[in-house]
């Protein structure tokens, strides 16, 4: 047994374990499969976690060539969303021995300065959403494999393209409000130049245009509370017959439109309906709790991982957006004077 001021070699496994040094590495490096029994590996990975033992990466990579490091770039970091997609996404990879260095992109002062001396020597692949896509160029992480978030899948960069089924989820938001009866809409669209918010814009659009008798207006705002208030704000109250619900872009202008409602003297469900996209923790703090479709971060972060490890691998990813689901809650009703039950006079 090692002393325990000194770190734990595989000799000490070896020995705890019972078997030779080579079958600890073909173990721990994860290629035992036909040469050493399942039950010598399980005995391998017992002594190995008993004695607090981790493979000198160093020497490792040396050895491999890899640094089995992976960078996700992401926006800065303001929602939690992007936490669960980081979640996610190091718990594949943890499984699979590597490592996730998180980069966020500073909103608003273009692409941040490069992290790393040379992104090619330092890293394995990155995972990059699309609204970062601007810090991608400057750590030159375009030149390594990549994987695409929310990203139009025709034009990415990305070796792979893992996204969230968020048509799906609008066209989910703009049923239940047709069925609602509500023909007048404020889209409240996040003022970000991004696949996935222009994808929004237009699937709400064409289902809405599909419907006789409807109109939807958009005002655009930075996704933050009071920017979402105040163009909530002016949108309805410019001229013409005020829209009866709000669908927001995200949930964080959710909450600026509930501001803006109030503001205005109204009630949200009562006067004006509101819809989000995302399902944080935000959506439930809110009252009424707020109607949104819930995106599974975690998966998302999983999904992406995942995708990148069939690229390094020369496999092909696994195809098909994320499902996502409409949460229904408090914040929806029917538009003031729609009430009564159908054949009521």
């Amino acid at each position: 047994m090692a002393h325990s001021s000194t770190r734990p070699t595989s000799r000490d496994v070896a020995q705890a374990a019972g078997v030779s040094q080579a079958a600890v590495s073909l173990v721990l490096g994860d290629k035992w499969r036909g040469r050493v029994s399942e039950a010598t590996a399980e005995r391998v990975r017992e002594a190995a976690r008993d004695l607090g033992y981790r493979p000198n990466l160093a020497a490792r990579n040396l050895r491999l060539g890899r640094t089995r490091t992976v960078l996700l770039v992401v926006p800065a970091l303001t929602t939690e969303f992007f936490a669960g997609v980081y979640t996610g996404a190091a718990r594949v990879a943890a499984e699979n021995g590597f490592g996730v260095v998180l980069y966020p992109s500073p909103e608003g002062i273009g692409p941040a300065r490069d992290p790393f001396a040379s992104a090619q020597a330092a890293l394995d692949g990155v995972i990059a959403s699309s609204m970062a896509a601007d810090a991608l160029t400057t750590i030159r992480g375009d030149q390594l494999p990549l994987v695409m978030l929310d990203s139009d899948p025709r034009g990415s960069l990305g070796a792979a393209t893992v996204n969230l089924d968020i048509a799906d989820g609008i066209r989910q938001v703009t049923g239940h409000l047709l069925g609602l009866g509500h023909r007048r809409v404020l889209h409240l669209a996040a003022d970000v130049p991004s696949w996935t918010f222009e994808l929004r814009a237009r699937e709400l659009a064409a289902r809405m245009a599909a419907v006789p008798g409807t109109e939807v207006r958009t005002a655009r705002a930075p996704i933050s509370i009071e920017g979402a208030l105040s163009a909530a704000e002016a949108a309805l109250t410019a001229p013409g017959p005020r829209p009866t619900a709000v669908v927001c872009d995200d949930d964080k202008l959710a909450a600026g439109a509930y501001k803006a409602v109030r503001r205005l003297g109204l009630r949200v469900p009562d006067d004006i309906s509101v819809t989000g996209v995302d399902d944080l923790g935000l959506a439930t703090a809110l009252d009424p709790e707020l109607t949104t479709v819930r995106l599974d971060a975690e998966l998302f972060g999983e999904r992406g991982m995942r995708a990148l490890l069939a690229v390094l691998e020369d496999r092909t990813p696994e195809s098909g957006d994320i499902p996502v689901e409409l949460v229904v809650r408090g914040s929806t009703a029917p538009p003031p004077g729609r009430q009564a039950p159908p054949g009521a006079p």
